[in-house]
């Protein structure tokens, strides 16, 4: 089991920036590949980033590629969403997320935590 605890949510400008946390604890963090979804009322879940446990090769939804830029640090079992460029359209909660390396699922969730972009 994995738990995940999101925090950094909150109300921005247009064309500022906000930092996501997601705290994990449980089982080797290491083997997670870890995600942030994002969902808006109404409207399906979406992908917004996930990143590997090395770090490397990020992926990220178009509609947020070269605006926001995800991390881990897997000695505190964090992972990090540094939004900027934010836009009005950008509102939503979001989740974080975990998945096993060979598994296309991903089937841990935080509760979520609300961004809100103001135009």
């Amino acid at each position: 089991q994995v738990q995940l605890v999101e925090s950094g949510g909150g109300l921005a400008q247009a064309g500022g920036s906000l930092r996501l946390s997601c705290a994990a604890s449980g089982r080797t963090f290491t083997a997670y590949v870890m995600g942030w979804f994002r969902q808006v009322p109404g409207k399906e879940r979406e992908f917004v980033a996930a990143t590997g446990w090395s770090g490397l090769l990020p992926k990220y939804a178009d509609s947020v590629k070269d605006r926001f830029t995800i991390s881990r640090d897997n000695a505190k079992k964090m992972v990090y969403l540094q939004m900027d460029k934010l836009k009005p359209e950008d509102t939503a909660v979001y989740y974080c997320a975990a998945r096993e390396d060979n598994r296309d699922t991903y089937e841990y969730w935080g509760q979520g935590t609300q961004v809100t972009v103001s135009s």
